[in-house]
């Protein structure tokens, strides 16, 4: 499956005759989906390439809302352990639009991160929040972890 964003030594097995795939912040296998393929891609990018600490992340965060359950695809911590920025994961041939920003939305409205990041492996958003204008700005790239203060 070809992607926008660096190869790495990727961990695969064969189990009950299903394809799975080594993260290794979870560190387990998981099933290999196309959406899993651009997650596991896209955080060994930003651990590798762009100095994020692997400890300060997170995959598969369940946030809850009353009744409701949500599921943060990653999830990017500061140095404090507070959300920093939330990323979102779409298999290649899903269309990055307008409902997938507001699926991030609605995780960012509990965890009020700096950074909004949304790839589906070719393409990829990064938005950097201003709390205090009530805007946003599109950044032109990921930044690198030590950028981001």
């Amino acid at each position: 499956m070809q992607i926008n964003l660096p190869s790495y030594e990727i961990k695969l097995r064969q189990r009950d005759g299903k394809q799975e795939i080594f993260d290794f912040l979870r560190r387990r296998y998981v099933s290999l989906t196309p959406e899993e393929w651009v997650r596991q891609h896209f955080v060994h990018f930003l651990v590798e390439h762009k100095g994020y600490p692997k400890g300060l992340l997170a995959n598969e965060l369940e946030l809850r809302v009353g009744e409701k359950r949500l599921r943060c695809d990653t999830v990017l911590y500061d140095k404090q352990l507070q959300p920093q920025m939330i990323i979102e994961y779409k298999a290649p041939e899903v269309s990055i639009t307008q409902r997938v920003f507001n699926q991030i939305t609605v995780y960012n409205m509990l965890l009020h991160v700096d950074y909004l990041v949304v790839s589906n492996g070719l393409q990829h958003y990064c938005c950097h929040m201003d709390y205090e204008h009530d805007s946003y700005e599109f950044l032109t790239d990921i930044p690198d972890y030590a950028s981001m203060g």
